[in-house]
């Protein structure tokens, strides 16, 4: 493939970014991690999805405000670049990699769970490797096949949510054989109450919760190809507390009225589990098609967005320089083929731990995701607080909250790190995650920081 220009095409449109945003929330981790999330939290995990919602909101809107200011392709790695000096940048960029190459890990784990549905005897790693390549080919098209492909993934799962709730609250309401109607919603607290695993199983699922969330920073990152980002950029992060109440919170309450909570297994999805708990095969089959597009629809997300960030790293001089190459149709090939070499490695994983990949790999992504929106939400308080008056009044997305809405999700986050630690399960997170910083820091010291000659008449005095 021959490189014939060294800049990304502006071919993403409202529709596009609308949707990729859209599509960004509605992912692996409600359709699979929700399982592992109920089992933890009980009922109260819708109101851990409220409040995880609500932060990640903020994060968003703190990105909104430098990417409508500055739309360029490398995101909040530049922005942290720029406001909290270039290891920072470099840190967060390779950081944000990280993370999409350990959530695209999940990603493809989730889509072996789904097909092991219809073909239970096949070994999970052969369906894995298969959608890796799949989707490393589509990538490498044109943006603007990318988000006409990431357009109708969305579609399919927005039109099986809905009607899933719809047919949810027709179960709770007519009954139809399946449902006691006269115990209504009461499953939602009379399986051991609202809070049925106690303050411990609630505070425990905000790793797999935070995690659902993860990626939604991609519309940064669409920034940089979008025609006309001072118009889609806000328009897709204003509809996110919908997305979460309608997406994740009714979804969620509607399967745990119809179901027990306690009834709801780990092992596949919960949705394909409810329809098949209630006799309803058809159905059952084609939420899988549902969860395998939703699959498929976050590994495309994936691969993009650490894509787009390594072509961003490389303009700046903080990844090699071959990660800058553009094909003739506007696309970061070689980041491409990285990203499908390193997700090679999650062939591996589930040939050698098929029962505890995914929990592993969920909590070292949530490590990583938690450490790019601190970041985002740094480099924009530290942007604020060097305005002026008129440079803030100036702004064209500001937050809202400012600046108590900014410490309160700052706060957050730090603790939702401390829980990984006190969980033996996810504990390895923290263990992953403080070797890659150092890692960086090292490679960052070894490799990118400038060499600042010394002055020729400099005297080094010992102190007296």
């Amino acid at each position: 493939m021959k490189d014939t220009a060294s800049a990304l095409t502006r071919g993403l449109t409202a529709r596009h970014i609308r949707f990729i945003a859209l599509g960004s929330a509605i992912g692996t981790g409600l359709f699979y991690g929700s399982a592992e999330a109920i089992n933890r939290a009980g009922p109260a995990v819708l109101l851990a999805y409220l409040i995880g919602g609500a932060v990640i909101y903020i994060v968003l809107r703190a990105l909104g405000e430098m990417a409508v200011s500055n739309p360029v392709s490398g995101s909040f790695g530049e922005y942290a670049s720029k406001h909290l000096g270039p290891l920072a940048g470099f840190a967060t960029g390779w950081t944000y990699t990280f993370e999409m190459i350990v959530v695209c890990l999940a990603d493809v784990t989730a889509f072996g769970v789904y097909m092991g549905f219809w073909f239970p005897d096949v070994p999970r790693w052969i369906w894995v490797l298969s959608v890796i390549f799949f989707i490393g080919a589509i990538n490498l098209l044109s943006v603007k096949v990318f988000g006409e492909v990431e357009f109708w993934f969305t579609i399919v799962k927005i039109v099986a949510i809905v009607a899933m709730i719809a047919g949810g609250i027709a179960v709770l309401v007519f009954g139809f054989g399946l449902h006691d109607t006269s115990e209504g919603v009461s499953n939602l607290w009379s399986q051991g109450g609202f809070f049925a695993t106690g303050i411990g199983g609630f505070l425990g699922c905000f790793a797999i919760v935070m995690f659902a969330f993860g990626g939604t920073e991609i519309i940064g990152i669409t920034a940089g190809e979008a025609e006309d980002p001072q118009r889609t950029i806000p328009r897709a992060i204003n509809t996110v507390p919908i997305r979460i109440i309608v997406f994740y919170v009714l979804t969620l309450a509607v399967i745990m009225a119809i179901t027990p909570w306690q009834s709801i297994g780990a092992d596949g999805s919960p949705f394909v589990q409810i329809f098949q708990g209630l006799g309803i095969g058809p159905a059952a089959t084609v939420l899988n098609v549902v969860v395998i597009t939703a699959a498929l629809s976050a590994i495309n997300s994936d691969i993009f967005g650490a894509g787009r960030m390594m072509y961003g790293m490389a303009q700046r001089g903080q990844a090699p320089a071959v990660m800058g190459r553009v094909s003739r149709n506007g696309v970061p090939w070689m980041t491409v083929v990285i990203m499908v070499a390193a997700l090679l490695v999650g062939v591996l994983l589930n040939y050698l731990m098929p029962d505890r990949v995914f929990l592993v790999i969920a909590s070292i992504a949530t490590f990583a995701t938690i450490f790019v929106w601190l970041m985002i939400l740094l480099a924009q308080y530290r942007s604020r607080k060097r305005m002026s008056a008129d440079e803030a009044a100036a702004l064209k997305f500001p937050v809202p909250f400012w600046p108590y809405g900014q410490l309160v999700a700052i706060g957050f986050l730090g603790f939702v790190i401390a829980l990984l630690a006190f969980d033996a399960d996810t504990r390895v997170a923290i263990v992953v995650g403080a070797v890659w910083l150092v890692l960086l820091a090292l490679a960052y010291r070894r490799w990118v920081r400038p060499e600042e000659p010394a002055p020729e008449d400099e005297i080094l005095v010992d102190p007296v």
